[in-house]
């Protein structure tokens, strides 16, 4: 072993011995607020699109609209895939956070493209390029954090940032409800709500304070520091030396830090970033890839005809779009409590014990507001229960997906698994969408739900990765 290779094992071990999160609370906020910004985007679409397709498609009704949110949201995820194949590989190329900075920029002009369109077709080209950034975002932020955890808590700190998600989730959801739907007489509605003759364009607001968002989180991103694991793999020892040194300053001033190892791990290997088809040279990696692009292509069927197009269902169930409007935004809370069970839970079992769980919750949260008909507390008790569901697996499922993948590729692994995968959402969006009128409640709810029931079986057959050091897992 070299001089330079010591170094190197000294310093992943120093980092692996860290046994919390160690850096300022300002910077889970930093990425917190990117993490919300994303969800925000990704949500607000849900409840505001009926008024987005009445103002920029002749003739379009609240039930005619289910027939054209399939496109834009198919294309937001078509760029989304774009996004990720394309910028996520750079990360192992050239660090995670500089390119963390540009997937925010190109996101945040996305969101301020949208708020101007004038046209439906520019609107879907819009959100595709919206989904170029969110793409790229996604699979660099889960990879940070990944690589700055300590080995006994990837899953529960990336369900930590996931809480900011959940957060976005219902802003874009409630903004949506507020400014998007006339006013309607609780429990029907909100009898505040703006939307309305006199204000068309609650949409444009929305995207516009998306945009803003974006600005806010490309500000705070500046003072983020490299991943060290990035950094020990590119053979700038002395950076981070710099960065490991700073986290483990802060967690011996909560308790001391246990001793080192007596042998110190291997150094990583000093190799190029794994490009795609180095990926699938290598058989370990190759089979991995399968089989989590299956999973989250299946589970993502679910996520998305739920994520981009609960209120859209429920519109073409018959019910009115401010109850339907009103029945997701008070869903949204079961999405912010399954990122805090997620968060204190998320480490009790294995990472692919989750997702069965989370389909079982998922379809029991559908078959209740089947049937529950239209007493509108059922409704919302299991919209709860069904945001909850499909929602409560994927931190964890992150965490899991960063882990299958050496420093190398860890950006590059998660996008192509991810990326690929988000084209279940477009399916679901284009196939099943449609389906949905003629299908009745109880049909729709377990049809949707039995994707991620599908998923929850492919996932049983991955690898275990809980509490183990990284670079055993993927050397």
């Amino acid at each position: 072993m070299t001089a330079t290779d010591n170094t190197a094992g000294l310093l992943l071990a120093r980092l692996d011995r860290i046994p919390n999160w160690t850096l300022p609370r300002l910077y889970a906020l930093v990425i917190g607020i990117g993490f919300l910004f994303t969800f925000y985007d990704i949500f607000d679409i849900n409840v505001s699109f009926i008024q987005t397709c009445m103002a920029l498609v002749p003739g379009c009704t609240p039930a005619k609209s289910g027939a054209y949110i399939g496109l834009p949201v198919l294309l937001n995820l078509a760029g989304y895939v774009v996004g990720t194949l394309v910028l996520s590989p750079l990360a192992d190329r050239m660090g995670r956070r500089d390119l963390l900075l540009v997937t925010m920029i190109l996101t945040g002009i996305g969101s301020a493209l949208t708020a101007i369109v004038q046209s439906y077709g520019t609107f879907v080209a819009a959100r595709a390029f919206t989904g170029i950034g969110i793409g790229a975002d996604l699979a660099i932020v889960n990879t940070y954090i990944g690589e700055l955890a300590p080995a006994g808590g990837r899953a529960r700190y990336t369900s930590m940032i996931f809480i900011f998600s959940a957060l976005g989730a219902v802003a874009g959801i409630w903004l949506g409800l507020w400014l998007t739907t006339p006013p309607t007489p609780l429990p029907l509605g909100l009898p505040f709500a703006l939307a309305g003759k006199g204000f068309p364009d609650g949409w444009r607001v929305m995207y516009l304070i998306g945009a803003a968002l974006a600005l806010v989180g490309v500000l705070l991103r500046f003072q983020l520091p490299e991943s060290p694991r990035w950094l020990i793999a590119q053979g700038r020892l002395e950076e981070a030396g710099q960065v490991v040194a700073d986290m483990e300053a802060r967690a011996h001033a909560i308790f001391p830090l246990p001793p080192l190892p007596e042998r110190l791990p291997p150094a990583p290997r000093r190799e190029e970033a794994m490009p795609f088809s180095a990926i699938f040279r290598n058989a370990t990696y190759r089979n991995r890839t399968l089989l989590l692009t299956v999973m989250w292509f299946l589970a993502y069927i679910t996520v998305y005809s739920f994520a981009a197009g609960f209120t859209t269902l429920l519109a073409a169930l018959h019910y009115p779009p401010p109850e339907a409007g009103l029945i997701t935004a008070m869903g949204t809370f079961g999405f912010v409590l399954c990122a805090i069970v997620a968060y204190v839970w998320g480490e009790r079992m294995e990472r692919r014990r989750w997702t069965p769980l989370a389909a079982l919750i998922t379809l029991g949260g559908g078959v209740l507001i089947a049937l529950g008909g239209q007493t509108l507390w059922l409704s919302v008790i299991g919209a709860m229960i069904v945001f909850f569901g499909f929602n409560v697996w994927v931190p964890i499922a992150y965490a899991w997906s960063v882990e299958n993948y050496p420093t190398r590729a860890r950006t590059t692994g998660f996008a192509l698994v991810d990326g690929i995968g988000h084209l279940g959402g477009g399916v679901g969006m284009i196939a099943i969408a449609p389906l949905i009128p003629r299908l009745g409640v109880m049909a729709a709810f377990l049809l949707i739900g039995g994707f991620l029931a599908l998923a929850a079986l492919v996932a049983q057959f991955g690898i275990s990765t809980r509490a183990r050091r990284l670079d055993d897992i993927s050397p």
